[in-house]
């Protein structure tokens, strides 16, 4: 058994470090593989005035090293890190390691402010489902985390920084500065957290257990205390991966309010070509992903104490939160007709004439910048959006489930693609390909399937090591039946309604890449463009921004009332039995022991 677990260790360990090798490489060659001078890029950011004569590119390319090749440059630097030396930028000429330490404390900070706040707004929304004891679509929570970040820091920067003048607008300077960009950030976190918890929740509230404890007289709370520690354990990844992403996917909102944080010196020097810098960023990024990592792993055993090595996990039943189908046919509704009607439009015709007019008959959703008809760009966008986004998400979707049998394995590679934001691999992604809707849903595609593998990977465990795969296996049952009747089915359907959860995150991702121009090009009619093009002019003409934003809402919305609806309708009464709901033992004590609470509640 020790060999067993000391082998899985290695092969992770082993994934671990050839992913951060290739990860490392491929940030090196990012000035070769762009197909641009470095030498030219990085004397434009050091004087833009200087002409670039031969004379001046030959002194860039002798100071830098560049005449070596990338080999050499990749090797000298690898041989400083060992030394504890991240190098001299490029453009500045000072010293990497306390640039890279500046941001990473900037961005640790701000990170634990959102976190803070994801958390105070995920315990918002799952507080009715612990007192009602049953849940709903859950569509609200999809909606929160729909909202994107940049556009909720534009609109708070506005209201709270220029209108009502109560916090500052930008800098670092105080524990005032936290409050904007914590709140940007943590708003469609905590609405992703809440979401998950209040999905798991009804299931494990419905068990014998439950009942037995209250008839025994156990407070609400202790049950309610129990009830999260049963559903927390496969979910404690995601508040690993969230906590990581709120770090290196708020390139956007620092860019908004102007933070100094380690992703806005990640995309800086990834613009400028500033390899050093750039090389300590991601290195900076990746650590604080496996160390989230790390730190995830542990509390999830913490959690499952010694249930998950003597197989005493019973898997809570999978019955579907119901959704009446009125929620997905409205909604579906509104959509289909604002993306119909916004068809029949056209997209591209400019009317300096007709600039930001507010909605109208004869422009139903107002006007841009440019005088084009907002309705017709969101339903021309909604193909491009939408199609993109299914197609990334259910790669990912496959991606993960086949992983989640190869967690050992997977887990390196999980890590490293959850420590990188998007936003530099899809800089790395337009250096390659250049930049453009393939490239940008490629970019999301390497680093959307972790959250969902490690969600995968945990429910296959702990199916795995259930008391009732247990007793399949000793009447005989076949691996491909066990597989196919009992571990896909319990895994598949709440991988599956996370990756729907996931669907706007997606489609935010790669609007966050149009935003950034490495995406979508103007003048296509992408939600993302139509969020980027309308932000400077939010405070004139909101309905410009609002619409693309209020469309991605309705996705979310739709798509968790939806797969919710479809699963009460699909699901055999026969599977919402599952062995968590039999009857405890005539002998099991009134109020619960705490081995039993080690047990994630189950009073078996």
């Amino acid at each position: 058994m020790r060999s067993r677990t000391r082998g899985r260790a290695g092969a992770a360990t082993l994934t671990r470090l050839v992913c951060l090798t290739a990860v490392l490489a491929a940030v090196g060659l990012l000035p070769w593989l762009s197909g641009r001078d470095p030498a030219l890029t990085v004397l434009r950011a050091r004087s833009a005035e200087q002409e670039p004569t031969r004379e001046a590119l030959d002194a860039v390319r002798r100071d830098l090293g560049l005449d070596a090749g990338p080999p050499s440059l990749l090797g000298d630097w690898l041989a400083g890190l060992v030394r504890g030396d991240l190098g001299t930028s490029w453009v500045s000429g000072t010293d990497v390691l306390p640039s890279v330490l500046s941001g990473l404390q900037v961005s640790s900070g701000l990170m634990a402010a959102a976190l803070a706040v994801a958390v105070l707004l995920a315990c918002a929304l799952v507080a009715p489902v612990l007192v009602r004891g049953r849940g709903s679509a859950g569509a609200f929570g999809a909606m929160l985390a729909a909202v994107p970040e940049f556009l909720l820091a534009t609109v708070a920067l506005l209201v709270c920084g220029v209108w009502l003048g109560v916090l500052p607008t930008s800098g670092w300077q105080g524990p005032q500065y936290l409050v904007l960009p914590a709140v940007a950030l943590g708003v469609p976190a905590g609405g992703l957290l809440g979401r998950l918890v209040a999905d798991a929740l009804p299931t494990v509230l419905d068990e014998r257990w439950v009942e037995l404890w209250r008839e025994a007289g156990v407070s609400r709370t202790r049950i309610a205390a129990a009830a999260l520690r049963r559903v927390l354990p496969p979910l404690v990844p995601q508040f690993g991966m969230v906590a990581v992403g709120l770090t290196g996917g708020a390139v956007a909102v620092e860019t908004v309010f102007a933070v100094p944080g380690i992703g806005r010196t990640a995309l800086g020097a990834a613009k400028s070509q500033d390899l050093p810098l750039l090389q300590g960023a991601v290195l900076a990024l990746l650590v604080l992903g496996l160390a989230a990592g790390a730190l995830a792993a542990l509390v999830r055993r913490r959690l499952l104490g010694p249930a998950l090595r003597d197989a005493g996990l019973t898997p809570p039943a999978p019955r579907p939160v119901r959704a009446h189908p009125a929620v997905p046919a409205a909604l579906g509704a509104v959509l289909l007709a604002a993306i119909g009607w916004g068809l029949l439009r056209d997209p591209y015709t400019v009317d300096t004439a007709a600039r930001l007019l507010p909605p109208s008959w004869t422009h139903p959703l107002g006007t841009d910048g440019l005088g084009r008809d907002v309705l017709a760009r969101l339903g021309h966008g909604a193909t491009t959006t939408v199609g993109t986004a299914l197609a990334v998400c259910l790669a990912s979707l496959l991606l993960a489930l086949a992983l989640g049998f190869l967690p050992h394995v997977a887990a390196g590679a999980s890590d490293i693609a959850n420590a990188l934001p998007p936003v530099i691999v899809g800089v790395l992604v337009a250096a390659a390909v250049g930049p453009g809707t393939g490239g940008a849903a490629l970019a999301v595609a390497l680093v959307s399937w972790p959250p969902l593998a490690a969600h995968a990977a945990a429910l296959v465990q702990e199916v795995r090591a259930s008391a009732f795969l247990t007793a399949q296996r000793a009447i005989g049952a076949t691996p491909w039946w066990i597989l196919t009747r009992h571990v896909l089915p319990s895994v598949a359907g709440p991988v599956a309604r996370h990756a729907v959860l996931r669907l706007p995150g997606i489609a935010l991702a790669l609007a966050s890449l149009g935003f950034l121009g490495l995406g979508a090009q103007p003048p296509a009619p992408e939600w993302g463009l139509l969020l980027e093009e309308s932000r400077a002019y939010v405070e004139r003409a909101p309905w410009a921004a609002l619409t693309p934003a209020v469309a991605l809402a309705l996705l979310a919305g739709l798509a968790v009332a939806g797969a919710a609806y479809a699963q009460g309708r699909t699901v055999p009464r026969a599977s919402r039995t599952a062995p968590g709901r039999t009857a405890a033992s005539p002998g099991s004590p009134a109020r619960p022991s705490r081995k039993e609470a080690s047990l994630d509640g189950s009073a078996t």
